[in-house]
């Protein structure tokens, strides 16, 4: 354990870096309330998407990496904004039009629309935690309405009376002239109506702690900012938060960062340490664009999970969180065969090492073993060639590739297959694209069917390439079932029919064969596919049968 910490203490993953900043917090003496709090924030207005995973996600993991080094106890506090009021009616709910009479209520006072939960506020909460427990995060759900009117808020709500001046200066700083003029960090919940009020105040009372204010139609009303009579507007809703909770951490993304000084200013006014904050980049969509939920572009959890793992998805979340990095669909094989990379890299490597690599920060430090006997993108070459309509026809390959290799025994690598059906039948097949070759394509692919006729045909290749290159290496073993032969055969080949750069030879491969542009190491996906079942593929491209 103590070479664990150590090793901890010094590696570079980003877990660890922002895990040794928040220990630094508590340097001199632990936190008076017993444990280290972080949070992520949800608003309700709308179900929980690929943003609210990756959250909650790299939250968890720097949570994992502090008490790897602490011994510090941590709580996780995932808080949702559900008095929050409705500024308009989602276009993606059922009896969406029953909505309308309820805009500016908050979120836990509208109908649900779905006709299973108290209100559409609830639903939503309830879609959020069972989103969280499906991934297995480990947390405690928080309500704002619960929140404000239990009054677990009043103290802070009272000292925001107390210090109206002082928040509104930091606020007012940050807005337009116009908006100056009738802001106020309180929203009234109308007593009659319901609805959340954005109205000047007439008068904040510090001695009794109520606001003063005119509803829409010029009639006044004095209400107590406590139990829930008010809430506060979102940016110092943030900072406020902060302080009841006695947050230590929290993270948002790059489009929160210039209200940083607003947050930790309201949070030290209301007299509390501001927390530590780690700023992520946004995703882009496949045009560049920044992700939105409203808009719809990009890619959803359950989209990503359609056509592949969980664990996939966690390990491009993993990567580099502060740059901007397209998340579309062509991002996932790549996602897949890395984890399974560093998967099988980690039993290998020396404990810094070890945390450093992004499957401790996924698999909290419980790393298994990967299955994947073949890597994710060959399977989907494979399908492609195969024209696999189901995981039983990749699994018919995948067998003669590795013998003792069973859906049973190998779990993970059933259930890739079934994700390298759908992914090629949904993006692969409809963007495969053949061409005929050229003449001097023709004869090197025809030359490279004769060569994996028989050994002493392979061999004569490689001899022949030997020659040209000017090489006196002794010829290997001739073994079709070894992909790293028959790389060989199709390497010498190429240099034989002259294809410089070489890569050059591999993309009449890809593009002939496969219909694609890139594709996989060749000699891999022979002797996965079949060198009898190669051979055929090989002449029917050089006959021009294929486009």
């Amino acid at each position: 354990m103590s070479d664990m910490r150590d090793a901890a203490m010094s590696t570079k993953a980003w877990p660890f870096e922002e895990a040794r900043r928040l220990l630094k917090r508590y340097e001199k003496s632990p936190p008076e309330k017993g444990y280290v709090l972080f949070e992520t924030g949800y608003g309700p207005s709308g179900l929980p998407h690929i943003g609210t995973f990756g959250e909650v996600l790299r939250t968890t993991m720097i949570r994992r990496a502090f008490e790897a080094i602490s011994d510090i106890p941590t709580r996780l506090i995932c808080f949702s904004d559900d008095l929050d009021g409705m500024r308009k009616v989602p276009g993606n709910v059922p009896n969406s039009e029953s909505l309308h009479d309820h805009l500016q209520k908050p979120l836990t006072s509208v109908p649900d629309p779905f006709g299973t939960h108290e209100s559409f506020g609830h639903h939503n909460n309830a879609m959020l935690c069972r989103f969280l427990d499906t991934f297995g995060f480990e947390y405690d759900f928080f309500s704002a309405k619960e929140f404000y009117e239990s009054g677990q808020f009043d103290e802070v709500l009272k000292r925001a009376v107390e210090k109206y001046d002082d928040v509104m200066a930091i606020m007012l700083k940050s807005l337009r002239e116009e908006r100056r003029q009738t802001y106020s960090i309180f929203l009234p919940i109308h007593p009659e109506t319901g609805r959340v009020l954005y109205v000047p105040m007439k008068k904040v009372c510090a001695e009794t702690h109520t606001i003063t204010f005119d509803d829409e139609d010029g009639k006044e009303w004095t209400l107590p900012v406590t139990g829930g009579n008010v809430k506060l507007q979102w940016k110092p809703d943030f900072g406020a938060r902060w302080a009841a909770l006695g947050v230590d951490f929290e993270m948002y993304g790059k489009d929160h960062s210039t209200n940083t000084p607003i947050y930790d200013g309201i949070c030290r006014v209301l007299g509390q340490r501001a927390p530590e904050h780690f700023t992520y980049e946004l995703f882009l969509d496949d045009k560049g664009q920044k992700i939105s939920k409203t808009s719809g572009n990009g890619i959803s959890i359950d989209e990503w999970l359609t056509y592949a793992s969980t664990e996939s998805l966690s390990y491009f979340m993993y990567q580099k969180p502060k740059t901007a990095k397209r998340m579309y669909f062509d991002v996932i094989p790549k996602a897949m065969d890395e984890y399974h990379q560093q998967l099988r890299a980690y039993h290998t490597q020396d404990i810094k090492a070890q945390l450093n690599n992004p499957v401790w920060h996924i698999h909290a430090g419980d790393v298994p073993q990967s299955d994947m006997v073949v890597p994710f993108s060959m399977l989907l070459n494979i399908a492609s060639v195969s024209n696999a309509e189901d995981k039983e026809t990749l699994w018919g390959f995948i067998r003669k590739y590795a013998p003792d290799a069973t859906p049973e025994t190998h779990p993970g690598m059933d259930q890739a297959a079934g994700f390298a059906v759908a992914y090629f039948n949904d993006f692969v097949k409809p963007a495969k694209t053949y061409r005929a070759p050229t003449d001097q394509e023709r004869a090197a692919l025809l030359d490279l069917a004769n060569a994996l006729k028989s050994p002493e045909a392979a061999l004569a290749a490689i001899a022949k390439k030997n020659e040209i290159v000017g090489k006196d290496d002794p010829l290997p073993e001739a073994n079709f079932a070894d992909d790293e032969f028959l790389q060989s055969v199709v390497f010498a080949i190429g240099k034989i029919h002259g294809f410089e750069p070489l890569r050059a030879w591999f993309g009449v491969l890809y593009e002939v064969l496969l219909g694609a542009d890139q594709g996989p190491r060749f000699g891999g996906f022979m002797a996965l596919y079949g060198v009898e079942e190669s051979i055929t593929l090989i002449e029917k491209g050089a006959a021009g049968e294929l486009a």
